[in-house]
Formats: C-alpha cells, sequence, structure tokens
C-alpha cells in the first residue's frame, strides 16, 4: 500500500494470525506480558479477565461476548454477560484486545504495549483475524484530515478477505 492512497502498513511488524508459529509459545507470551504489565502498572488481572484473555490469544480469531460468556460458563466462571462485558471492556481499555467492529467481536493484541493503530484482515469464510500495524495518518485519511483541520485520535482498518488457508481451499 502506498502512503498516497491507503493507510500505510508498517514494515517493522509483519501481520499476525495467518503464519505458522509455536501457538503454545504465541499464548504463553501474551499472558506473560499482561500479567508483567499488569504488575507494573498496579492492573488487576482477575481469574476471570486473565481466562477471557487466554481464549483470544488460543484462538487468533475474533469471538463475540456471548461465545466467551458460554466458555466461562462452562469453566465455572459466571452466567451473567456482565461477567465477560466486564471483562472484555478491562483487557480493551488497557490495549490487551482489540473490538473488530464488523464482527461485534474481540481478539487478542498481537502487540500489547506498543502504541499503534491496528489493521485488520478479516477471513470472510473462517473468521479467522491477523493484526497488522498501520500509519492511517499517513494515508489519504490523515492528508483528509488536515486539511479539514481534523486530529485523529482513533482509527479502526478492517479487512475483508480471504486467508492463505480458506484461499487454498478454494
Amino acid at each position: 500500500m502506498t502512503s498516497d492512497t491507503q493507510p500505510e502498513i508498517t514494515g517493522d511488524t509483519a501481520p499476525v494470525g495467518f503464519q505458522k508459529h509455536d501457538h503454545k509459545t504465541c499464548v504463553a507470551t501474551g499472558l506473560s506480558a499482561a500479567e508483567t504489565r499488569c504488575k507494573e502498572e498496579g492492573l488487576r488481572l482477575t481469574p476471570v479477565r486473565r481466562r477471557v484473555l487466554e481464549m483470544l490469544l488460543q484462538e487468533h480469531r475474533a469471538l463475540g461476548a456471548y461465545a466467551i460468556l458460554d466458555r466461562l460458563r462452562e469453566e465455572g466462571y459466571g452466567s451473567q454477560p456482565p461477567v465477560a462485558y466486564r471483562a472484555l471492556d478491562f483487557l480493551a481499555q488497557n490495549g490487551f484486545v482489540h473490538k473488530i467492529e464488523r464482527l461485534n467481536a474481540f481478539v487478542a493484541c498481537s502487540h500489547p504495549g506498543a502504541s499503534h493503530s491496528p489493521a485488520f484482515m478479516i477471513c470472510r469464510k473462517c473468521d479467522a483475524v491477523a493484526e497488522a500495524q498501520s500509519t492511517p495518518a499517513k494515508g489519504v485519511l490523515g492528508a483528509a484530515a488536515r486539511a479539514a483541520g481534523f486530529e485523529i485520535e482513533r482509527t479502526v482498518v478492517e479487512a475483508e478477505g480471504l486467508c492463505p488457508d480458506c484461499t487454498e481451499k478454494a
């Protein structure tokens, strides 16, 4: 993508989610980073919050609040919607997860602790999600905002298509 037409995807961090990798290490690293950051900043990573983050780290696909609630209920964490929503709110507010607007669902952040504007590639067949970092202020959106005297505070970039696995199967 070029900076004159679209939000620029930064090259220092490859999209995370579609490539093959050591998934156990991926989950363990994500949980460890969250636990460390919570300790450093005095945040409470309760057992429910930790379990919700773990679920999302295990998937690399977006999960809705009710799917998360069903899993929590099966594991004995509670059955009321606020259980899932409170955990998701905490995790989103602290940058551990992102909301995928198109799916009204959540995905674990692939770059927790990094200040970034994520761009999501969402597979329309299997709902797998890959996260890349973008710099929308450098693209056409940034140029339009500057021309209008508008200051961008938050962006959500979501692209829908087919992941490598679903492309191979098609």
